[in-house]
């Protein structure tokens, strides 16, 4: 089979606020501060000319230091952000698990979110009713699945989610420092079932900052640093490439 992801030279930019008062604030200090308050917009680069292309039933660590890049580029592949420059070709369904709770009501219940969620993804009502079980089962929830979401730890959001992706039968993930949270019993857990997942060729994209782990589980690896793409190759050698930005 050919790729299921395409990034051709992708380029992400942001502008961000930084300094200054906000309005009201502004108005409140000015007969008492003659001094100017002055927003400066700030201008950075995320991703630089980022190129890859993914194999169906390749499974990708993607590593790098803080701030590089890596959930800005799951981002993009996810639909959320849109490079300003580049283009990226998507063959096949993806289902993501990025920030903590995104996609989730807090009002809402367990048990509602995972509908919610997958609406979210793409994916029907019919199509959940068959995996409701399989998914309460696995996030191991039963108890929980009927209360607000609010009252979930960040270890249960994460069951909860992670959950949900697995089990959509989508043909790409992507996982965001999912293995950071929750217990080393669960975190085994999803390590088998991604595992599992990647033998059937559905095709796994984890941002990780555990070489062991990338060592372990991945074929490939990327390395990202400055938001530009500095290696791309086999898992060793990349989780090799990570250790020695750290000296």
């Amino acid at each position: 089979m050919g790729a299921v992801v395409e990034f051709s030279h992708v380029s992400k930019d942001f502008w961000t606020r930084r300094g200054g008062a906000s309005q009201l604030k502004h108005h409140l200090i000015k007969p008492f501060n003659k001094k100017s308050f002055i927003a400066v917009e700030e201008h950075k680069t995320v991703l630089k000319d980022v190129s890859f292309k993914i194999q169906a039933g390749d499974f990708i660590g993607i590593m790098g230091r803080n701030g590089v890049g890596k959930s800005t580029l799951l981002k993009i592949l996810a639909g959320i952000y849109t490079p300003n420059e580049g283009k990226i070709f998507i063959h096949g369904s993806i289902a993501p698990v990025l920030e903590l709770g995104a996609g989730f009501a807090e009002e809402l219940t367990g048990y509602e979110n995972i509908f919610l969620n997958a609406s979210i993804l793409g994916y029907g009502k019919r199509q959940v009713k068959r995996a409701i079980d399989e998914i309460i089962d696995f996030s191991e929830l039963e108890e929980q699945i009927n209360d607000p979401v609010r009252n979930y730890s960040s270890g249960m959001l994460v069951r909860l989610a992670f959950s949900i992706a697995c089990h959509l039968q989508a043909q790409i993930l992507l996982f965001d420092e999912i293995l950071a949270v929750g217990d080393l019993g669960f975190q085994k857990k999803c390590i088998r079932k991604i595992s599992e997942l990647n033998r059937s060729n559905h095709s796994i994209v984890l941002v990780t900052h555990n070489p062991d782990q990338v060592s372990q589980f991945c074929n490939r690896c990327l390395v990202l640093d400055h938001g530009t793409l500095i290696f791309d190759g086999d898992a060793k050698s990349g989780a090799h490439t990570y250790k020695g930005l750290f000296g």
